[in-house]
Order: C-alpha cells, then structure tokens, then sequence
C-alpha cells in the first residue's frame, strides 16, 4: 500500500494523453506520429509499456490465443501484469503518457488501474486520419487479421517472433507538426498476426458474449428464460439484443432495468469488454 502510495503521489503531476478510436482503425499505426508531434516519451498501448523504439513493461495482448483474453490484457485485468506496468512507470522521470483504447472509457480504466490520472486530452482517430484511411485499415483487419505494434521488428521478434508478420517503414515530413523543426523522420512499425485473428474476432467475440450473458442472466434469476441473443460489434464496445421469456410480477421495468444493470456490470468487470447498450426484449410472460 505504501508503494502505490507514493506512486499516486509522483504521477499525479504527469501529463496523459489518449488517442481513442474503434477495433482496427489505425491507432498503433499512427501512436508515434502522435507521440511526436506532442513530444510524449511512453506509449501503452494493448497491455505494453513503449519507450521509444522499446518494450519496457507488459506483455502484448496480441500473443494471447482467444479474443477475449486478448481484451482482459490490454486493459491489465491481471494484477500482477498491471502491477509491473505501474512500477516501471514510477520508476521513470518521464512526464507525458499516451493510452491508447477504443473507448473513452476504456482509457480511463487503463490509467486507473496504472496508478496515473485521468487523460487530460483525448484525441480521435478521426482528427489525425481520413475515413478513407480508416475503413481500409478496419477492412485489413477484418480481412487479413493484421495488427500494429509500434516498435520496430526487431524488437518484436525478440520478445514475440510467434506472432510477427511482416514491417512498415514510414517517412514523416514533419512540416505539418507543431513545435517540430521541418525534417524527415523515418518510423518503424511491426505488423503482427496474434493466434485469435485467425479465427475472425467478432465470431470469437459473439460467442464468449453470449456465454457470459447466459451465466450472468442465470446467476441473477434462474427463472428468465433466454430464447435468443444478438451481438453487434460497434467501434466502442458491443451491442447486446437478449429476447427473454419473464417471470410476471410487479415493477416489471424496474426489474429489467436491474437485469441489464447486473449483466453489463459483471461482464465489464470480469472480461474487460465493453457493452456499449444491452436491450432485454420480452417475448412472453411466465408464471413464476
């Protein structure tokens, strides 16, 4: 306890940043132009420390085998994992922080749980990339299953070359970014293809959603019967549809509201995933 203590007390004063955007719309691609045009030193970015063109702490969610652990470690669910992260962040006399996330949100669980304070500013996907850029980064994922990691190869075939794919080398003009001189800076980004894009993402995600909903709907009333669930994948979180047969009885919104309040606060707090709205849409009325 004393050693978060102090952790509190020494990030307190960093400066964080966010840059948030949808489920394969080019945020890791474009964390390092962002970095740099505002001078920030560390990147955390799915469940990784980056410093520079080096992993300094975490582990990449991208080596996980199913989507949804894969979401449980970009958010350090794990203590211990979140825990490592915070230490090093302590530990470092660096003052500008940038999370990246898909969420507002998600961001802000993110410097929670490190120990560090509430983005100050966060910047969309949309200021700094065309929706031309966007979809075809989103149709590359979709398609093809790849992701970035911002750092060089060489630093991903050290610690993850399971996953690694292939590299970009990108050369920025840096006339168009504020409180840099005008040069060339050459940016290297890993392409990786983690084992859970192999099977594609939202079909992954569809069913572990459906799974939790059923044992958290049970857990709340074993008397409401499940008779279909819909899941939408939408660039901040999920959108869950669950037609029910319920028990009848009085306060009959109420109730529902009190369903939906416990299904969508389990499954955030036990997965890390994110349900944007969940509609419970009665199809009968039973005896109880």
């Amino acid at each position: 306890m004393k050693f978060f203590s102090r952790l509190f007390r020494w990030i307190k004063g960093t400066q964080v940043y966010a840059l948030v955007g949808g489920n394969g719309t080019g945020k890791s691609f474009r964390a390092r132009l962002v970095a740099q045009k505002y001078r920030i030193d560390l990147i955390i970015d799915d469940g990784l420390v980056i410093r520079g063109d080096k992993i300094i702490a975490g582990h990449s969610a991208k080596r996980e085998k199913t989507f949804l652990a894969a979401v449980k470690a970009a958010v350090f669910d794990d203590k211990q994992h979140r825990d490592e992260a915070a230490k090093v962040l302590h530990q470092l006399s660096r003052k500008k922080i940038l999370i990246l996330g898909t969420s507002d949100k998600m961001v802000n669980k993110i410097a929670a749980r490190l120990q560090i304070q509430p983005p100050q500013k966060i910047i969309r996907i949309e200021d700094i990339a065309t929706q031309e850029e966007i979809e075809a980064a989103i149709r590359s994922r979709r398609v093809e299953g790849k992701h970035v990691i911002p750092v060089p190869s060489v630093e991903v075939k050290r610690n993850y070359p399971q996953i690694f794919y292939d590299k970009i080398r990108l050369l920025f003009r840096n006339e168009n970014i504020r409180h840099l001189k005008e040069e060339e800076t050459l940016f290297e980004k890993s392409v990786v293809r983690p084992e859970f894009s192999k099977v594609y993402a939202a079909q992954v995600s569809d069913a572990a959603l459906k799974e939790m909903v059923i044992q958290h709907t049970a857990q709340y009333d074993s008397a409401v019967g499940i008779k279909k669930i819909t899941v939408q994948a939408e660039r901040s979180g999920y959108i869950i549809i669950m037609m029910v047969d319920m028990p009848a009885g009085p306060d009959l919104a109420g109730r529902i509201l009190a369903l939906k309040s416990y299904i969508i606060k389990n499954i955030e707090r036990y997965s890390g995933i994110f349900i944007e709205d969940l509609n419970i849409v009665i199809d009968q009325m039973i005896e109880p």
